[in-house]
């Protein structure tokens, strides 16, 4: 027992915790392995036998339990795999990771090689299995092309291998996969293993290799392996931060190296292989879709390229973290874990000779697929890119060009040795004879002509002037690194300074991955450097805070992204919306009361340095490209720390063993003595030092807990609050039950559900937050790239709770496809049901705003039929997408998805039992969570689809009881909107209704109404136009209550109507009714009738509300202009609409106007205007304004100039539209405060306005004067539709 504690009591200062073996069990025998997918077609050879853990060592470490079934599955991914001496027999090496609960890491290091079988009875086993083989399938005896394919079951042979080895192709057509006892030697795989806490690869890949080359050796190591395995796990200690450590393998030392306190953290995985791999274009938009937590899949036939792709890319995030699922290599039993409907990065090793067609993943629609072997990805559809990706690149591809790498995908990798008998830095040499461009092409596609032969030097001289050769040529100058060096199996050929070329290959690799990693790092540094200032710190203390913290908002997104370049926008706005965003931000806010989290506390340090540097300059807020600055000195700290090392680990020594056992034999790995190899050494001096530390810091603990009794309450709060969103982390390895894999799975659909919760509530707190700060002022919106953002997260949330538990994966969009299959059986009952005359329950009933509109029936087929139509869309996840969205604008997501689930026969025959779909509480939580997105509009479709065609359905409603019901003449219309109009429609005489298709118009803003004034019943008194966007259902009101007609009314013969859209009657469906009141007029205001209109004459509005109701015009133009552009809404309202400028100013000329005339017409403002412009004119003749001031007299030209044009214009408009025209374009241009004076000062005033007039009191129109300046700031453009054929 004592021997388990000193092994555990300094386990967090080890370098290593475990030696394992794993491999074959001869007592058990041969037993085929069911999980990794047995194929009994192919030869035995072929096929995965189960490996065990043969032994490890020590038993167990406190602060890192052993996991046996994990560490196994992960040694041998596949299993056994058996060899003939026919076969190639190389040895591979890959690594591997076990994430714990809590999120943090345990890393693998394994090297497979090929042990002869020495138990007759496993011989003679595979013998039988073969003669069984062969009489199942006698044509498989002739080598064929099916077994090549069959291959797929190979161990760990990479596809490198089959390259590498030029015997086996014809080594295996005479042998031919067979096996025979008699004749053939049978060989079986063996890994060993090392367990380490810190990713040392390359320092575990050397001691491994140099373990199995003691075995494989002509004379007997030095020491017994005992003595080596001892020495790593208990006297080798990690090395502090900052510091390098040098230890004894059995033939060379090994160094390795860790980053200080203010640098990155360690990361020993060579990034340049990852670039190389995928090129700098793929691995950027990798990164973006791992940074926006898209599901990512890596597909190599090589477990260390799975490997070393995960781990480059998550270590790229830096300070951010990976908060999902992480399984870089995924074990064969476990591939159900594709089905996880949440964000993922997983490494699936493909089979050899299998197309990526044939693969079946149960979801694409978020898939982000990398094919590392073929170097190349293919991305989800339509996300957004990261910032300045053109200079990153660039960036990038410069510092990979410095160390002779290729920025474009598969060139040949720095150092992925087929074997680890070669030694990783030999270049396989090229011929010496090229010259001219093919040189050029030659040397710029070899990955690794760092390192370049004296002949090809030569070649090098010759191509003249080319920059990135001439770097390239430096370079191998400078490394001295040469081929002929390097053909020892030890690297006794020695580089600059003293070093082998094994370690030389090591430092450039690790300058390499430094300064890639700092370019990324620095991205991070400039693009956040302020993001302090807008973390909100509510909570007065740690347990206030973990108690509310899904309540709470620690971050202040808006005001972020309105810091934020315009260009960056798209991308920020996603990505501070993911779990790793919102984890830094805890973190942030945790290390008030807490130490600081390592990656958080670098990420601030640089920040602080940069702000030493550069005060906050403007620059920081532009988009300029910034270029990382100190790639030179991260390089040289590596340097300088693998050139002096600081610490060397004690030399292993002979240990108190039992004689005569574990005797050497070549080719054979011992078994080794476990009773030395379970305790390590009692009088270590860094193992005292870490126990004094660790009783230091138990008693710590055990006093904090005597002070707060609530710790367990506080931890339980701390990993609440750490797990906020987080789903799991990694699944179970070693326990696969089906009571398992369904606790896994109902924490998916609980996961599903809160993460369902917290995306509606944030989609309504954020609509709702705005619309309550700016009801009844303009249009309410929250900024347009938040809003889609969210409905994006939402759209993607949908595809995962869709493909979860799915029986057979149809099409790339799990959603669409279930509405495909609802879609065909709909459609045969469709039939009877447009002959019943009973209306269906889901049909929308006609509402009373729609008078003269037929209906529009809410079915969710009639919607797939309007995205079915649009060719815009290509893809079914853009059609699902879509669907989404109209549904949501429509108010009939919920409805519609409770339409399509219940149809449960299809649900069942799609899902699986424990999918989302069928679990019926969480599956109506989600439908009622979605429900409540109805309270809110959006447009959300419109404003998306832009450019495609839409069907509009326009009413004219006249009022009957005052005018002829028919009328004589020939009416038009023009429909605008925000994105253009629909030109002018002939309405057909006395239908008063059309259809009319035309590219989409946006949010509808006004309608032009006319006619020719023909015939007899010529004059028409209408009450209002309806519109309605037959796809989206919104219908809008256009009110009129006015004639048109000659001689009656103001003889106007066209209006232009400002819309509104029209709310959905109160009786109907209370789930879609509910709706944000009208943001265009204040909720409490009486509908102001125009003052000439018939009913309007009564009404006299006090000279203070008519200077409220300018003051409230004034002010919402002001805020209209004070939104972002995108989101500011139609300005046509404010000026024109009901509360707009141009009313509010029709009231104030109105005050006191002497309008109604004994046995006279009546008299209209513009005759007031008319009257007063006539005047100066005539004024003006006889020489009475010369005196005036010249502005002045420029003034009254312009007046009269704009006078004129609107009445010479060839539009038939009232006096009331020319009044209106006049306002607009005199607010347009600025004039209005100019031409208020010379309408005051003209003596046509006395005849025409009352003394009590506000028109005749100075100080008011000083006043109006005033107000009307503060519109000068803004650039008002008005709508096509209000101004066509007028010419100044």
């Amino acid at each position: 027992m004592s021997g388990t504690n000193a092994a555990s009591g300094a386990a967090p200062c080890r370098f290593a915790h475990y030696f394992v073996i794993c491999g074959i069990d001869t007592e058990t025998g041969l037993e085929p392995d069911e999980l990794a997918g047995e194929n009994f077609e192919q030869s035995p050879l072929k096929r995965t036998f189960k490996s065990k853990v043969l032994a490890h060592y020590p038993e167990n470490v406190e602060w890192n339990p052993f996991d046996q079934d994990a560490v196994n599955m992960l040694c041998m991914p596949k299993g056994l795999s058996f060899r003939t001496q026919a076969d190639s027999r190389e040895p591979q090496f890959h690594s591997f990771l076990i994430t714990r609960e809590d999120g943090s890491r345990t890393y693998g290091f394994v090297h497979t090689f090929y042990e002869e079988v020495t138990s007759p009875q496993i011989c003679s086993a595979m013998q039988t299995l073969y003669q069984m083989h062969q009489a199942e399938n006698p044509s498989s005896a002739t080598p064929s092309s099916s077994s090549s394919s069959s291959s797929s079951m190979d161990s760990l042979a990479s596809s490198l291998d089959e390259a590498d080895s030029p015997s086996s192709s014809s080594c295996r057509s005479v042998a031919c996969g067979g096996y025979d006892a008699s004749r053939d030697t049978l060989y079986v795989s063996k890994a060993l293993c090392l367990i380490t806490p810190m990713p040392f690869m390359h320092a575990c890949r050397r001691f491994l290799s140099q373990m199995h080359r003691a075995v494989t050796a002509a004379s007997p190591p030095p020491l017994p392996l005992e003595s080596y395995v001892h020495n790593v796990l208990y006297e080798v200690p990690l090395p502090p931060p900052g510091r390098s450590l040098k230890f004894h393998g059995v033939y060379e030392p090994i160094v390795c190296q860790r980053p200080g306190p203010g640098e990155l953290p360690l990361a020993d995985f060579p990034l340049g292989q990852t670039f190389t791999l995928l090129g700098v274009e793929n691995l950027v938009q990798l990164f973006n879709c791992t940074l926006l937590e898209m599901q990512i899949l890596l597909y190599s036939q090589d477990y260390q390229r799975l490997m070393t792709v995960a781990e480059g890319i998550t270590t790229l995030l830096f300070p951010f973290q990976w908060q999902h699922v992480y399984v870089p290599i995924l074990p064969a039993s476990l591939l159900h874990f594709l089905d996880a409907p949440v964000p993922y990065l997983m490494g699936l090793q493909s089979k050899e000779g299998t197309d990526r067609s044939k693969l079946e993943l149960p979801q694409e629609a978020n898939l982000c697929f990398v094919d590392i072997d073929n170097h190349c990805i293919e991305l989800p559809e339509d996300f957004p890119q990261f910032p300045n990706k053109p200079e990153f690149i660039q960036e990038l591809s410069e510092v990979l060009l410095r160390y002779g790498l290729s920025p474009v995908g598969g060139a040949p990798p720095i150092s992925d040795p087929p074997s680890t008998t070669t030694t990783p830095g030999s270049v396989s040499t090229r011929h010496p004879g090229l010259k001219g461009q093919q040189a050029l092409r030659e040397l710029e596609d070899d990955g690794r002509n760092g390192n370049l032969r004296g002949e090809q030097l030569a070649v090098l001289e010759l191509l003249q002037g080319n920059a990135t050769l001439e770097r390239l040529q430096a370079l191998a100058k400078r490394t001295g690194v040469r081929v002929e060096a390097l053909r020892g199996v030890g690297g006794e050929g020695e580089g600059q300074g003293g070093r082998t070329a094994v370690e030389e290959e090591e430092l450039r690799n690790a300058k390499l991955n430094v300064q890639l990693r700092e370019v990324f790092a620095s991205r991070f540094t400039t693009m956040f450097a302020d993001y302090e200032a807008f973390v909100i710190q509510s909570a007065p203390d740690l347990e206030s805070w973990l108690t509310n913290r899904e309540q709470m908002h620690n971050f202040d997104k808006a005001s972020f992204l309105s810091d934020q370049p315009e260009p960056y926008l798209p991308f920020l706005s996603h990505f501070i919306e993911t779990q790793m965003f919102a984890t830094f931000i805890d973190n942030k806010i945790m290390s008030q009361w807490e130490e600081k989290e390592p990656l958080l506390r670098v990420f601030d340090g640089r920040i602080d340095k940069a702000r030493l540097y550069n005060v906050r300059a403007p620059s920081l807020r532009s988009s300029n490209y910034q270029r990382c600055t100190i790639l030179k000195e991260s390089a040289q700290a590596i340097e300088q720390r693998l050139m002096k090392i600081d610490h060397t680990a004690i030399h292993p020594h002979l240990l108190d063993m039992k004689i005569g056992q574990g005797k050497y034999e070549q080719g054979f790995f011992p078994k080794l003595q476990s009773d030395v190899l379970s305790v390590g050494p009692i009088n270590n001096k860094w193992s005292n030092r870490t126990a004094t530390a660790q009783r230091r810091k138990d008693r710590h603990r055990q006093q904090t807990e005597h002070l707060t009794l609530d710790n367990d309450l506080k931890e339980k709060h701390m990993q609440d609050a750490r797990s906020l969103g987080k789903n799991l982390r990694q699944p179970k390895l070693s326990d696969l039950s089906p009571a398992v894999i369904a606790q896994t799975n109902w924490k998916f659909v609980e996961g599903l559900l809160k993460e369902c919760r917290i995306k509606t509530k944030r989609m309504l707190v954020e609509k709702m937050g705005r619309e309550a700060v700016e009801l009844g002022h303009g249009e309410a919106n929250i900024t347009g790239l938040e809003e889609n953002t969210l409905i994006a997260s939402l759209c993607d949330l949908l595809e995962r709770i869709w493909s979860h538990g799915l029986q057979v994966k149809q099409g790339k969009s799990a959603l669409w496809s279930h509405l495909l299959h609802y879609q065909a059986r709909e459609e045969k009952l469709e039939q009877q049901q447009a002959e019943s005359p009973v209306s269906n329950g889901s049909e929308r009933r006609k509402s009373e705003s729609s008078i003269g509109m037929p209906s529009l029936r809410a079915s969710v087929i009639q919607d797939m039929r309007h995205i079915q139509s649009m060719g815009e869309i290509k893809t079914d996840v853009g059609r699902a997408r879509a669907w989404i969205r109209l549904s949501l604008e429509k108010k009939l997501l919920s409805q519609h998805l409770k339409q399509l689930l219940s149809r449960q026969a299809l649900t069942k025959k799609l899902y699986k039992r424990y999918a989302f779909l069928r679990c019926e509480e969480e599956k109506e939580q989600f439908l009622f969570h979605l429900l409540s997105l109805n309270t809110v509009d959006y447009f959300c479709f419109t404003s998306v689809f832009t450019t495609i065609m839409i069907p509009y359905r326009a009413v004219i409603i006249p009022i009957k009881k005052l005018s002829n019901a028919m009328t004589t003449s020939n009416p038009w219309v023009c429909v605008s909107g925000e994105l253009g109009d629909s030109g002018v429609r002939q309405i057909t005489k006395n239908v008063l209704e059309m259809t009319f298709d035309c590219q989409n118009l946006g949010k509808l803003t006004t309608v032009q109404l006319g006619h020719d004034n023909s015939g007899l019943l010529a004059k028409w008194l209408v009450d209002c136009v309806m519109v309605r966007n037959e796809i989206t259902g919104h219908t809008y009101k256009f009110p009129c209550g006015r004639w048109l007609g000659k001689g009656v009314d103001d003889g106007s013969l066209e209006r232009v109507l400002i819309g509104e859209l029209a709310l959905p009657n109160a009786d109907e469906d209370c789930g879609r009714g509910c709706r944000t009141p009208d943001m265009e007029h204040s909720p409490g205001q009486t509908r102001r009738i125009s003052i000439t209109s018939m009913g309007g004459r009564g009404y006299k509005p006090t000279s203070a509300q008519i200077q409220e109701a300018i003051g409230e015009a004034v002010n919402s133009i002001c805020k209209h202009f004070h939104k972002p552009e995108k989101e500011r809404g139609s300005l046509t309202i404010l000026l024109c609409g009901e509360v707009g400028l141009v009313g509010a100013l029709e009231q104030f000329f109105h005050n006191g106007f002497k309008s109604a005339r004994l046995f006279q017409k009546t008299v209209f403002v513009w005759d007031f205007v008319e009257k007063a412009v006539a005047y100066m004119e005539s004024a003006d003749q006889m020489g009475d304004m010369q005196e005036t001031a010249e502005p002045l007299g420029l003034t009254c030209v312009y007046l009269c100039r704009y006078v004129s044009a609107i009445n010479s214009s060839p539009r038939n408009i009232g006096k009331d539209g020319k009044f209106q025209l006049l306002v607009c374009l005199g607010a347009r241009d600025r004039l209005l405060i100019q031409w208020l004076p010379l309408l005051v000062e003209c003596p046509v005033i006395q005849r025409m306005y009352e003394e009590s007039a506000l028109l005749r009191d100075r100080t008011m129109v000083n006043a109006l004067i005033a107000v009307l300046q503060t519109l000068h700031d803004f650039p008002i453009t008005l709508e096509a539709s209000l101004i066509k054929g007028i010419d100044l």
